[in-house]
Order: structure tokens, then sequence, then C-alpha cells
């Protein structure tokens, strides 16, 4: 008798979830529990990712252990919740990983991991390069002005990136140095990613055309097999107050 109370009152928790206010299915947040994070540290990850791993450092619910590619290409992600690659180089990592580095982390993904990306991370997410994972639907605009400076910018959030991301507003501030411009690259194999956010503001220097950045999508969401991915263009761990959109998305990603 008692087993089947907590069946149904399981069964009532799981159905309650599903149909809260503004959540869909797919969108649904698990319980609070720790989170085992892998973060990448080796070739092009700037200053080896330090900057983000004493962001995650201060979250208590988030376990993390540097990995480098040969760690990935090793099969040591199995176990983890999340695999996030930082800011750099999306380049460098991608051409570290190699092609068997990047089959592996497809296979974590496909199975149920997490991916967050930020900044270069974003670019390797991406479908647009010959190093790229593959494991987001988009491609980078305006490639020939990558380098197109650094600076604050306004992020807006679309009704699910302030869901999903916790924000308490539609409005960010938000540091970019040099993130990627997205847009849908239209892959068959790979499912749309959803728009969480795009660029109101822009940094065009060193060449950049004005008027190319704002539109663009500047945060994104996608799944790939039975996985998450979540990519930030411009980096909310190097801007004070801004470190919970980061923690949630981590949360986002983890769910299986």
């Amino acid at each position: 008798m008692i087993g089947k109370t907590r069946a149904c009152l399981a069964a009532a928790a799981v159905i309650a979830s599903l149909s809260a206010p503004g959540l869909r299915a797919q969108e649904t947040v698990p319980a609070a529990r720790n989170l085992k994070v892998a973060v990448y540290t080796d070739t092009g990850a700037t200053a080896g990712g330090e900057k983000v791993l004493s962001v995650l450092a201060g979250f208590s619910d988030v376990k993390m252990d540097r990995f480098t590619a040969a760690d990935i290409r090793a099969g040591r992600l199995a176990g983890y919740d999340v695999l996030l690659h930082p800011g750099g180089t999306g380049g460098g990592q991608g051409k570290a990983l190699g092609e068997e580095g990047r089959q592996k982390v497809r296979e974590f993904v496909r199975g149920g991991g997490g991916f967050v990306g930020i900044c270069a991370g974003a670019y390797l997410a991406s479908c647009d390069y010959p190093w790229s994972l593959h494991i987001l639907d988009a491609k980078v605009i305006d490639k020939a002005h990558w380098a197109r400076g650094n600076g604050d910018v306004q992020v807006a959030l679309t009704p699910a990136g302030k869901s999903l991301l916790g924000a308490e507003t539609d409005r960010q501030q938000i540091a970019y140095f040099q993130g990627p411009l997205l847009t849908p690259a239209g892959d068959p194999d790979v499912p749309d990613y959803e728009k969480l956010g795009t660029f109101e503001t822009e940094i065009a220097l060193k060449g950049a055309s004005k008027g190319v950045m704002i539109g663009t999508t500047a945060i994104a969401s996608g799944s790939f097999g039975a996985g998450h991915v979540l990519c930030f263009s411009p980096h909310p761990e190097k801007t004070p107050g801004k470190e919970p959109l980061l923690h949630q998305g981590l949360r986002w990603v983890a769910r299986r």
C-alpha cells in the first residue's frame, strides 16, 4: 500500500510539473541536485578557462573537473551531466579535439549529455566549419569580421529565453568578446535551434560594417539526440551579476 501511495504521489508531481504555466514539457526544470560539469581547459581555451572555473566554483550545486582533449578522446565524459567549452578560439578547440574527440562529444550529447558553449564554444557547436561539432543548427554571419571588437552589448531575451535562463527582465547587458553572430544553418540532420536572445546593440570595429550584428542570435538552445545544447555568444561569466544566467543554463541542459 505504501509503495502504491508513493507511486501515485510521484506521478502527480510529474503531471503538475508538465502543466505548470509557461513551461512546455521539454522545458521542465528538474529538482535541484548536484551537477557534474566537465570544463574544457586545453588548447584554444583562453587562459585555460580559469575565469569560467572561478565562476563555477561559486555554484554550490556544481562539481567541476578540468578536461583536456585527450580526456575527451579517452571517453572520460561518461558519468558527467554537462560539457562546457569556454571562450578562446573555436578552431583551436575543435582542431585539438580532432575528429575522434569531436565524435566523442557528439556521442555524449546524443546520449543525453548537456553541452554549453560560450563564445568560442558557440563557434565550436555550430554547423559551419570543418572543425565544428555540428550539434547546433547554426551558421555564422560575417565571418570576415569575426574579430569585430569587445565591449558591453544589450541582448533582448525572448519569452523562452527569459524563462529558461531565469532572468528577471528581458533586457540584459552582457560583455561581448567577438562571439559569433548566429543564424539558422538549415542542416537537415540537426534540429532547428530556438532563439533565446538577440543582439540589440552592436560592436562594429576593425572594419566591421554597422547594422550587421543587430538582430542576429546572441543566445540559442537546441537538442541533439537525447541531449541539449545551449550557446552564448556573449560572456555571462565575465559580466558581474549575470553569472546566474550561466548557472540556470547549466541546469537546463543537464535535464535527462
